[in-house]
């Protein structure tokens, strides 16, 4: 392998087309595209200045690197990446990409990042300013994430996430196979028209959560106050430990919950209208029953 150290690089593609390369302490300049085209790369204690540096590139590791502002769009169209210890400040990170894992990795600007990419790992991953990202991905494996941002998870599949703590308007509409444990969840409209979303031990905080929802799971969640008008038009399996403010025409399924300030079911309720709504200390009376509606509990 070539090796290249303590040197500087700028302008157009300087290492394009490079192979089986390993550069330490470069600085890539302002330009474009430096290792456009590229291999079997290893880069580490780098700084990234330029735009597009890894584009076209099929196998690649980066560690204790920096990419700065103007290395936006600095990962695309590539496949085996493994990425740690790493600052990036750069935003529109990693586009259809296939096979992506982050250790230690902070990105404090990550407007438009993970797009159409497949295969992704995170393992004590930290994200800020994040809205839109995930768009469209799939097979995504979360550990040990702080994450604020809107609009995010949006049309993904196949993900789980452990232990994470997700500020996010907008997070997981219009996903599939989605499973989340031990996390904490905040933001307006989760979930909604989400296939297939399991929450585990989680808590939920935000108005008018997991409407228009198929298939919809909850073990062991708890609600914050401001969660009212929960589970519109949703088919919910739920069991919630907490007091839930209201819930309004659940489509289907079973809720179990510590308490209810309100449940409303109206002319709007759609077919079959036949969800079951208990609490804990009265699981042999529906709630939510004909001659229940509009009812405070």
């Amino acid at each position: 392998m070539q090796i290249i150290k303590d040197t500087e690089f700028g302008g157009e593609r300087p290492l394009f087309a490079a192979h089986d390369l390993r550069i330490e302490n470069v600085v890539i300049n302002p330009g474009e595209s430096a290792l456009k085209e590229t291999s079997n790369i290893e880069a580490v204690g780098c700084e990234f200045k330029g735009k597009y540096p890894f584009w076209h590139t099929d196998g690649f590791t980066v560690r204790n690197c920096i990419f700065r502002e103007g290395a936006r769009a600095a990962l695309w169209y590539s496949k085996g990446l493994k990425m740690t210890d790493t600052l990036v400040e750069a935003p529109k990170m990693f586009r259809e990409m296939d096979g992506i894992v982050l250790e230690n990795v902070k990105i404090p600007y990550a407007l438009e990042t993970f797009w159409e990419c497949r295969n992704i790992s995170l393992k004590n991953v930290e994200v800020a300013n994040a809205d839109y990202i995930y768009m469209h991905c799939e097979n995504i494996d979360i550990r040990d994430y702080r994450h604020q941002g809107n609009y995010s998870f949006q049309y993904c599949r196949n993900v789980e996430i452990h232990d994470a703590d997700i500020d996010s308007k907008d997070a997981f509409w219009m996903t599939d196979h989605v499973t989340v444990f031990d996390s904490s969840l905040n933001g307006e409209y989760l979930g909604w028209h989400s296939h297939n979303l399991k929450l585990v031990n989680c808590h939920i905080s935000g108005t008018q959560p997991l409407c228009y929802a198929h298939g919809l799971i909850l073990e062991n969640c708890t609600f914050d106050p401001d969660c009212d008008l929960a589970f519109e038009y949703t088919d919910v399996h739920a069991t919630v430990l907490s007091p839930i403010t209201s819930i309004k025409n659940p489509r289907s399924g079973r809720i179990i919950a510590k308490s209810y300030g309100e449940i409303i079911t109206d002319d709007n309720i759609k077919a079959p209208a036949d969800c079951e709504v208990f609490t804990f200390d009265n699981l042999g009376r529906n709630l939510a029953a004909p001659d229940e509606n509009h009812a405070e509990i």
